[in-house]
């Protein structure tokens, strides 16, 4: 009997969905389509220096989706599914503060955890659940009425589950039955069909067009899947040109000089995507919801603690400074459109940076966040590593000239005189900030939020209880790969650690 293990079911299920998402988003397909040119172009001029942060294999078939349920319930079931294919629940994101709109959610992402799965499929899915119970968002009355309807759907047939639960079991499904596991969950995924009753979607959408999205109909569905991009201000320009409508900019850590750190984001604006809508009187009329849209992520090094203050910082600086947004930026920014970060990457992280009018570079804030970074931030891998703001395995150097020297115990003396070798880890997760960005970039309106109320005490313990298990925390996951490797490499050059 042919066995299909986890790993290749997450790589199966990512591909499908990946298949049937481009098949009702045909935006998505240019989306894949101009990424894979963008990526081929900077593995060309760039060489073995793209692959610094992952094999080109890994980046190309590297995609996260998002989704959105209503309940604790649907929650527990989407862990039942996302754990049959070796994915679990890290980190927790309260995007209720970090939206300035009215997005009444917390999130977490489902992922796996070792870095042999990473290497080999990466697929992550960030699933949020809506938050009927903060009452800056929602009133007794609709939150009754909102918790009637929730609990009235079922989102995941029980075959799906009974599937899912065998594969986390036993960490493998026969092959017969693994196609079947990947049908219903790429169809558990797909968009809903059924007519949507109007007068309570739009009752939702004034809250929020995210709680409309949740609570307002019958199913789930993929909101977006996000292909991984080498240079994403290049394909932030070439999908302008093409006339793709894309949000006002790339949000995350800005272009800068330096090494590529956490996570960059952008994305082309919601579709109006027709879709049957039932009337008060009981008829049917055709309308049309924004709610999906094209997403595109550049991934870089993972930070430490340290790190993460350090970036939450001088991003609240550059707040400080005026938006000075204006008309002409993307005239601005094709102009510089040929250049490559990546193609003047040298060894330690560095690049040449003449993009100075690309997506953001004409916004007064992201031109200050630059500064701030380019006189503030560690410029090379080896003073991120050396200040312990950024996470690498490291590993001795197996060729290097030997001159009587004993190595000493400290990092920087170590990777200074070439004793030992430091490879980036690639940050894996989301941010809060980025994520509210992409999501209320894409929002039809504002929402609405009553902050005269306390808001509800949502955490990352009140998630794993509803989940039915722990939500890990990234920071130690990138913590125990990197202390690994120390151990190891202080072992195998006889010193009693490396400090």
């Amino acid at each position: 009997m042919v066995m299909v293990s986890q790993g290749r079911l997450r790589a199966a299920f990512a591909r499908r969905l990946s298949e049937m998402y481009g098949q009702e988003v045909p935006a998505y397909r240019t989306l894949v389509e101009v990424c894979q040119k963008v990526n081929d172009g900077v593995l060309r001029r760039a060489g073995a220096g793209a692959e610094r942060l992952g094999s080109i294999e890994r980046v190309t078939a590297e995609r996260h989706g998002a989704i959105r349920v209503g309940t604790p319930a649907e929650l527990r079931q989407v862990s039942r599914i996302f754990g049959a294919l070796g994915m679990y629940p890290v980190g927790f994101y309260d995007l209720r503060e970090a939206a300035a709109s009215a997005v009444p959610v917390i999130s977490t992402a489902f992922r796996p955890v070792a870095a042999d799965e990473l290497a080999g499929d990466p697929f992550r899915v960030f699933t949020s659940m809506l938050t009927p119970a903060d009452p800056r968002f929602f009133d007794p009355d609709l939150r009754e009425r909102l918790a009637r309807f929730l609990a009235g759907r079922q989102l995941f047939p029980p075959e799906l589950l009974e599937l899912a639960d065998r594969a986390a079991r036993e960490r493998e499904l026969p092959q017969e039955q693994a196609a079947r596991f990947t049908h219903l969950a790429v169809q558990a995924f797909a968009l809903g069909r059924e007519p949507i009753d109007q007068a309570w979607y739009e009752t939702l959408e004034r809250i929020s067009a995210v709680a409309a999205d949740i609570g307002g109909v019958s199913s789930t569905h993929i909101n977006h899947l996000t292909p991984r991009v080498l240079d994403i201000d290049d394909l932030y320009a070439r999908m302008t040109e093409r006339g793709i409508t894309m949000i006002d900019q790339i949000q995350g850590p800005p272009r800068w000089s330096g090494p590529d750190v956490l996570l960059r984001q952008t994305s082309f604006r919601a579709l109006a995507e027709p879709r049957a809508l039932r009337r008060p009187d009981g008829g049917l009329t055709t309308g049309s919801l924004r709610v999906r849209f094209g997403e595109v992520e550049a991934r870089g090094i993972a930070l430490t603690r340290a790190g993460r203050e350090r970036y939450d910082d001088l991003q609240a600086r550059a707040d400080t400074y005026p938006d000075s947004r204006t008309d002409d930026r993307t005239d601005d920014r094709t102009d510089d459109r040929t250049d490559d970060r990546s193609a003047d990457r040298s060894a330690d992280g560095r690049a040449d940076n003449r993009a100075d009018n690309r997506a953001d570079g004409t916004d007064g804030r992201a031109r200050a966040a630059r500064a701030l970074w380019e006189r503030e931030f560690p410029a090379t891998e080896r003073d991120l590593a050396v200040e312990r703001l950024a996470f690498f395995t490291y590993q001795p150097v197996p060729d290097r000239p030997r001159d009587g020297r004993r190595p000493g115990t400290g990092l920087a003396d170590l990777i200074d005189h070439g004793w030992v070798g430091a490879e980036p880890i690639v940050y894996e997760d989301f941010l809060p900030r980025s994520a509210a960005g992409i999501f209320q970039s894409n929002l039809t309106g504002q929402g609405v939020k009553d902050d005269s109320h306390t808001a509800a005490d949502y955490d990352s313990d009140w998630l794993s209880g509803a989940i039915g298990a722990e939500v890990l925390d990234p920071f130690t996951l990138y913590e125990s790969q990197q202390r690994r490797s120390l151990q190891e490499t202080a072992h195998a050059l006889g010193l009693p650690e490396i400090t």
